[in-house]
């Protein structure tokens, strides 16, 4: 299915109205009383053996079953669903998910990559009709003449110049042919992998989209220089999901990119959030060429 939007690309910005709304489908569901365990875009609550997941989503949440439904059915490890219905309340939707028991050890990149390969080689046929698959050219958070325009008040020079001498470097990120695209999971990074004691299942399909391969290699071809991760962990996840990318141009401008995405989110957010401004200043530090930038922090 075509869509102008991701499945989820709005943040749930109120935690309370999302408590409210998992509290309702509590009730709704028999569960017991729900605890918050994170707030990402989406708010995730965990009530015995299931998670309540309360998102904003740009077409009905029972796409996100349906989705995992058809992964499943691929043989593409995912979280299952715990019930068929939604409980829309507030504007806001709660889902019910297996919970997922982490056991603790390192991902295997390798398997993950594998996994990923896999979901590239599926064709739009393979998933639902109700199930978006936008281009992420429509992302909100890679329009970047917009956030540079949103953020340009408190960005120094150094780092600004650095930012766009990027964006100019890349400014035909975009141009790929129809042909090239694949079916993506859009968002691999660590965060987005739960190793079990089967391997790793791979979670958050929010950003499914039609692009091509480098897209999902793109995260990780940096997460070990900008972000601190293990080394070897791209070079794990190429080799399974069928080479390395590293010198492919269009992929090293999606890494590079990523990260400017990244960036100018955090500022936008600290303009806003006292609290967030501390990571945009050390991610700022990279941009303005700055021999000891810190690693950058997720949160």
């Amino acid at each position: 299915m075509s869509n102008a939007r991701a499945f989820v690309d709005q943040r749930v910005g109120d935690v309370d109205a999302a408590a409210a709304v998992a509290d309702i489908a509590a009730e709704t569901w028999g569960l017991t009383r729900p605890v918050l365990l994170r707030h990402g875009m989406n708010v995730i609550f965990r009530s015995r053996d299931v998670v309540i997941r309360v998102a904003s989503p740009s077409v009905p949440a029972s796409c996100s079953i349906d989705l995992a439904l058809a992964l499943a059915e691929h043989g593409i490890p995912v979280v299952a669903p715990a019930r068929s219905d939604v409980v829309v309340a507030n504007g806001l939707s709660a889902t019910v998910w297996e919970h997922v028991e982490s056991s603790g050890d390192p991902i295997d990149w390798q398997t993950v990559g594998s996994i990923v390969h896999q979901v590239h080689g599926l064709s739009s046929s393979d998933l639902p009709a109700s199930v978006p698959t936008p281009s992420p050219a429509v992302f909100p958070w890679w329009d970047f003449a917009q956030l540079l325009e949103d953020v340009d008040a408190v960005l120094d020079p150094g780092a600004r110049d650095g930012l766009r001498a990027v964006l100019e470097r890349w400014s035909d990120w975009q141009d790929w042919d129809e042909s090239d695209a694949v079916v993506c999971h859009g968002d691999v990074h660590p965060g987005n992998v739960i190793m079990t004691n089967d391997g790793p299942v791979v979670i958050d399909w929010d950003l499914l989209c039609m692009a091509p391969a480098g897209w999902d290699h793109a995260p990780l071809m940096t997460w070990t220089e900008r972000w601190g991760g293990e080394p070897g962990i791209y070079e794990a996840f190429a080799e399974g999901a069928g080479g390395s990318l590293r010198g492919d141009a269009r992929a090293e401008a999606l890494a590079e990119l990523r990260l400017v995405a990244a960036t100018l989110m955090r500022v936008k957010a600290g303009m806003s959030d006292p609290a967030a401004r501390p990571e945009a200043d050390r991610r700022l530090a990279h941009w303005r060429g700055d021999l000891d930038a810190p690693i950058w922090r997720a949160q």
